[in-house]
């Protein structure tokens, strides 16, 4: 889908879903189960920045509490009332708020903890040499050449099957 070069105009409901609700290694996947991901940039062709629908559906995570050393990331809640978790706050969202975390910045994840589903629009740049650390997990992310992230434990143990893309 990333090689497509598309300008007309969508309905962002109707780009696919990624088959796979999450690219990261058990045991990390099933906390995003049933989180449902459309990724939008890819499907635009877009190289320089990222943006996903994602709905996490009740129970479940955006994705794992995380923090980029050289990517920018901002979200914008559409939907529902997701919980952002950082390291030192805990903050329910509403439609139309946003928020940005720079390179370097908290780490953070959104929470679904009510009974519906939740939409945002998660908007990140794709700098080559990016890192994600977890600091709940014993979990760390190298964005590789051709826009992989490799996966691995703190010490630098590979997981199995280390390499998707998320």
């Amino acid at each position: 889908m990333g090689d497509r070069k598309r300008s007309a105009a969508i309905i962002a409901e109707e780009v696919p879903t990624r088959m796979k609700p999450s690219n990261d290694p058990e045991p990390f996947a099933g906390r995003m189960k049933k989180r449902e991901k459309k990724l939008l940039g890819d499907f635009f062709g877009l190289k320089d920045f990222g943006e996903n629908l994602t709905t996490p559906a009740p129970g479940e995570e955006s994705a794992l509490m995380h923090a980029h050393c050289r990517q920018d990331e901002m979200i914008l809640v559409l939907e529902g009332e997701p919980t952002l978790v950082t390291e030192t706050n805990v903050t329910v969202l509403a439609p139309g708020m946003c928020v940005g975390f720079p390179a370097g910045g908290d780490a953070h994840h959104l929470v679904n903890r009510t009974r519906q589903d939740v939409e945002n629009l998660e908007i990140g740049d794709r700098t080559a040499g990016d890192e994600a650390t977890y600091p709940r997990d014993d979990f760390h992310a190298v964005l590789g050449e051709e826009g992989r992230w490799q996966f691995t434990r703190k010490d630098g143990t590979p997981y199995p099957g280390s390499g998707a893309t998320d």
